[in-house]
């Protein structure tokens, strides 16, 4: 048995030791990893002598410069090959009396053992050692974080130029992201004040012109010739009728590459690295280091799912034979990474199942009392959601639950509820929100939403505030109230997870916007907790998910969904207007203020950009109160700002010291503005749905009638399409919907959900080899729950949550 711990430290030394030392192969650090490994070493029977030494010199490991941690890992590995003599105080602890042992012999010389660390493969070769690649070239490639021939390997394609599927120019349409193949026919380079630059060129296919432009950046046209054929890759516009291409990528290709057909991969750059140069050594790549590659996938789950072997599918990902074997090298690869992915939250969710937390009783008068105190009555979708939530805490396997709903929907009202089951039970909890300003309001809905509820000693659950703005005696007295127990609920940002707080008896936590928290941040929450029991934990989301994609990717947790808005909600006015139309809807926000609402005007920038044709906030801001609105009260909110310069604008909007608020997405996790009525979102194309769905939710809270009006120049393709479902809908769950079937479900997530890994092609490719990634994880799991069986695997699912999904 000790065997096995022996070998999983040998085989990731090893890993650590071909990585050039940089801590990659111990998940979550090297202290957590020791005390991981010891306990596991403990219970497999490893010598204790053995044990004892090599978690010494582990320990020394996180904090050893780079020589000292070569030195360590090469005589860790041969402490682990020859193992000293047993502790003789402990060696047959139980044979009492009987015959020594008799000593062994010396072991004969039988050269290099085969657990000895091997030299480096190929894989962790620098890319220097690859033709074409010297000091300048590395550090270009450097930028892109490839340091080695594997990091090469899996720089993958993020698309794919298919040249026998070629379209004309006549076809494409505005808003599609794509490639043409034309012939430079003219090109132009035309000054203006403030020292702006524009290069016009002009490109014709046969069937249709098109016309490219770059900004400020004149010395281009050093790489255009006329009459030499040329892709070009961006998104295409409208100007007049005519196609546009702002700030394209392009690359000149050879007109026989076109006849020939090939499907060529198109790859992320840097500044001074060229399509064709990646591309070039990514084949060298191969023919290098592609039987280096470890395939870790168990070969029953490969048959089982019809999946290539994963050196065929880099050798097609890099150079594809034809569309069906590029086809099936990508789901071999998002196989891979779903099954990662699916093998970490499934043994996220075994853990949970196997932790402690306190059975929490109901009292149903006063769960009653509760209710009969709002000034309205539950949603049928708000009712079914806390008796979920009310049968999970009073079980003792923690809860674990993701509740979604629309803005508006109750989400707060259901915490709220259970927090007072929890205070009704001896029990503190608390509220994670992502910013100052959406912490202040939960601590104020909160206090009023509890305030006329009694516990048993006729008090009513006592509620504070803990921020990063909460100082001296405020936050003195709110510490020692959860050290003490005094304090009931505490709301905070992520000052709630700094050392120095500590509770009484923590038994609940709530995690408001989810998305905007990674998994260690929501565990270091619920680790507050007594070192008995693990809290309950409730995490809510306004970004309404497809359930099937909300069951697969949230596989740990149980989700409920609040899919009714309360009545008497008055529906928001949502409609499509075009640039032209501006004037009047300025005149309509004007009419709006001196009735006394207010407004938001969203753009998709902060500042104006030479790259991108579209409205920037921190330019149109200036505009907008000096010479559109200078009767009224313009305030101007975006990224860039400091933490406190945001809270206290938004403050002031929320106080109706502005009339209207000039801002980027950053308003989309905002403040709850009853007095708001009036949404403007300029180039509104440029936002996902969800966002849109976001925007949108910030007016609408009070009880005047509202307007969300998207100002945007397409006229059709996918992104009119887009904007017509939002202004046929206010469902977020029908639009989330829409969402998947218009963008597929990588970009209904996002590129990267906080705390989940990035994937390595397009996210989230189809939900068929999701479900089955899901499938092969349940299943390798019931059989082998700790991976024992499947140590590459265990490796590669550990590195893959850890953002290394790249090595091989």
């Amino acid at each position: 048995m000790a065997e096995k711990a022996l070998t999983r430290l040998r085989n990731l030394l090893n890993l650590e030791l071909q990585t050039q030392w940089r801590g990659r192969a111990f998940r979550g650090g090297v202290p957590a990893f020791c005390e991981r490994w010891a306990a596991d070493a403990e219970a497999d029977g490893t010598n204790p002598g053995l044990l004892r030494e090599i978690v010494e010199r582990l320990s020394l490991y996180a904090d050893a410069d780079s020589v000292e941690r070569e030195r360590l890992l090469r005589s860790l590995l041969e402490l682990v090959d020859e193992p000293p003599a047993a502790d003789p105080a402990l060696q047959n602890i139980d044979r009492i009396g009987a015959k020594p042992a008799a000593p062994a012999p010396a072991p004969k010389d039988i050269g290099p053992s085969v657990d000895a660390p091997k030299p480096p493969d190929a894989l962790v070769k620098p890319v220097t050692d690859l033709k074409g690649i010297g000091a300048k070239k590395a550090e270009q490639y450097a930028r892109l974080g490839i340091e080695t021939v594997g990091d090469l390997l899996w720089h993958l394609p993020h698309r794919y130029d298919d040249f026998s599927r070629v379209r004309p120019i006549a076809d494409v349409e505005e808003g599609e992201k794509l490639s043409v193949v034309a012939s430079l026919r003219r090109f132009s380079e035309r000054r203006f004040a403030f020292k702006k630059e524009i290069l016009q060129a002009i490109f014709n296919d046969g069937s249709g012109a098109i016309r490219a432009t770059w900004w400020n950046q004149s010395w281009l046209k050093n790489r255009l010739t006329v009459g030499k054929t040329y892709r070009l890759s961006g998104t295409v516009g409208m100007y007049m009728g005519n196609r546009t291409l702002e700030n394209p990528l392009f690359e000149e290709i050879s007109p026989s590459a076109i006849k020939g057909g090939p499907i060529l991969p198109v790859y992320g750059l840097t500044a001074g690295l060229r399509n064709g140069d990646v591309s070039r050594h990514a084949l060298q790549a191969i023919r290098t280091g592609l039987s280096s590659v470890r395939d870790a996938m168990p070969e029953t789950l490969r048959r089982r799912y019809n999946l290539i072997p994963l050196a065929d599918a880099l050798r097609q990902l890099h150079a594809p034979a034809s569309t069906e074997r590029l086809e099936a090298a990508r789901r071999r690869v998002n196989f891979d990474d779903f099954l990662h992915l699916q093998l970490g939250v499934q043994r996220r969710r075994q853990e949970i199942q196997h932790l402690n937390a306190a059975a929490m009783a109901v009292d149903e008068d006063l769960l009653a009392a509760y209710q009969a105190a709002l000034p309205f009555a539950l949603t049928g979708a708000q009712q079914r959601v806390l008796d979920e939530v009310r049968r999970d805490m009073a079980r003792r396997v923690p809860m674990s639950r993701l509740v979604q709903g629309d803005v508006g929907s109750g989400k707060t009202v259901v915490a709220a509820a259970a927090m007072l089951i929890a205070a009704a039970n001896g029990f503190q909890s608390a509220l994670l929100a992502p910013t100052q300003i959406l912490v202040e309001q939960h601590f104020h809905g909160l206090r009023k939403l509890l305030e006329g509820v009694a516990l048993a000693d006729g008090s009513s659950p006592s509620v504070t505030l803990l921020t990063g703005r909460v100082t001296g005696q405020e936050r003195d007295a709110a510490l020692a109230g959860l050290a003490d127990g005094g304090i009931q609920i505490v709301v905070g940002t992520t000052a709630l997870i700094q050392e120095g707080v500590s509770f009484a008896n923590l038994g609940f936590v709530v995690v408001d916007e989810q998305h905007r928290f990674g998994v260690e941040q929501r565990a270091a929450v619920r680790d507050k907790g007594a070192d008995t029991a693990v809290p309950h934990l409730l995490v809510m989301s306004a970004t309404p998910i497809p359930r099937s994609l909300a069951l697969t990717i949230y596989g740990d947790l149980d989700v409920s969904a609040i899919d009714e808005m309360p009545p008497g909600r008055t529906p928001i006015k949502t409609k499509r207007f075009t640039p032209a139309d501006r004037e009047r809807l300025y005149n309509f926000m004007r009419n709006q203020a001196r009735e006394g609402r207010q407004g938001y005007i969203i753009y998709p920038l902060v500042e104006e950009s030479d790259a991108l044709d579209v409205g920037a906030a921190v330019d149109a801001h200036a505009r907008l109160r000096e010479e559109i609105f200078p009767d009224l009260r313009v305030g101007l909110l975006h990224g860039r700002l400091k933490g406190a310069e945001k809270d206290e604008v938004m403050r002031s909007f929320a106080d109706g010291d502005l009339d209207i608020l000039v801002s980027t997405s950053v308003v989309e996790v905002g403040v709850d503005v009853p007095n708001a009525t009036l949404m403007l979102i300029e180039d509104a194309e440029r936002f996902g749905l969800a966002q849109l769905h976001q925007f949108r939710g910030r007016v609408g809270r009070g009880a005047h009638e509202s307007y969300c009006a998207l100002i945007s120049r397409v006229n059709g393709g996918a992104q009119a399409e887009r904007l017509r479902a939002v202004t046929e809908t206010t469902d977020g769950f029908r639009l989330a919907e829409k969402d998947l079937e218009l963008r597929g479900p990588g970009a209904v997530l996002g590129t990267r959900q906080s705390g989940l890994p990035d994937m390595r092609m397009a996210n989230l490719s189809n939900i068929e080899t999701l479900n089955q990634a899901q499938e092969a994880a349940q299943g390798l799991l019931r059989e082998d729950p700790d991976l024992r069986n499947h140590p590459q695997l265990m490796e590669k699912m550990e590195l893959f949550w850890r953002g290394h999904g790249d090595i091989s």
